[in-house]
């Protein structure tokens, strides 16, 4: 996307630049020069209140996917300690749920490069789903257990519905042409710049800084707005620190 926007704000400033010098002068008026200001004000002000709504709307998409896999670390913590206080009889069960965090954790944080992305490999497999069937086989037996299983049933439950909720909310929830409408109004507002910019290297650098800033802010939205995939991908502390925990219980 990045590129995408930077090509086209570059080919609408160049544009620019080539119809102003085929434009007879009378076109060059104070009068004209003003009433195009007031017209590609129009278009910079609708394209800042854009820019800006979409990137608050991708950076509350990875919020709240970020906060979702906080709190899955945090259930799975306090899961293993109610398995712990159910008794030896659920060893199996404690023994699943590790080895069903260190697999969720490779799925989305792997070692290397992965062929698939991380949103679309989170939905294979059977996650939390086997720890749930390896509950299923205890059979409490005191008052205490027969406390811990609805609430470690719960617990489970929880973190399979945060997995689906994580899964759905990282995919690409704004649609291109959000990005292609905002990518044209912005080209057509640097060819406007173009248009009565004086032809030089100072013009030349400012423009194409001012083009990095923008491009580098659409890019941002794609990124924030696919949280487990990309360059700025959710921090995989929390959970590595839930499966930190587990190895040491």
């Amino acid at each position: 996307m990045f590129s995408v926007s930077f090509g086209a704000i570059l080919a609408g400033t160049l544009g620019g630049f080539f119809v102003a010098k085929r434009l007879p002068e009378h076109h060059f008026t104070d009068e004209s020069k003003d009433a195009v200001k007031m017209a590609w004000g129009i278009v910079a002000t609708m394209s800042a209140l854009v820019l800006g709504l979409l990137l608050s709307s991708a950076k509350g998409s990875y919020d709240f996917v970020n906060g979702e896999i906080t709190q899955s670390a945090a259930k799975i913590i306090v899961l293993d300690q109610l398995l712990d206080c159910y008794g030896p009889e659920s060893r199996l069960v404690r023994d699943e749920l590790h080895a069903r965090v260190a697999m969720r954790i490779q799925k989305i944080w792997p070692d290397k490069a992965a062929p698939i992305e991380a949103s679309t490999s989170l939905e294979s497999g059977r996650g939390m789903r086997a720890v749930l069937d390896r509950l299923d086989q205890l059979k409490p037996a005191t008052d205490t257990q027969r406390s811990l299983y609805p609430q470690c049933q719960q617990l489970i439950m929880d973190l399979m519905m945060v997995r689906w909720l994580a899964v759905e909310q990282s995919k690409d929830s704004l649609p291109n042409t959000f990005f292609f409408v905002l990518v044209a109004w912005l080209a057509m507002l640097f060819l406007g710049i173009g248009l009565f910019a004086p032809f030089n290297r100072t013009v030349l650098l400012t423009l194409f800084l001012c083009n990095m800033t923008v491009s580098s802010a659409i890019f941002l939205i794609n990124e924030l707005d696919r949280p487990l995939d990309g360059y700025i991908q959710i921090s995989s502390a929390p959970m590595r620190g839930a499966l930190d925990y587990l190895d040491r219980h």
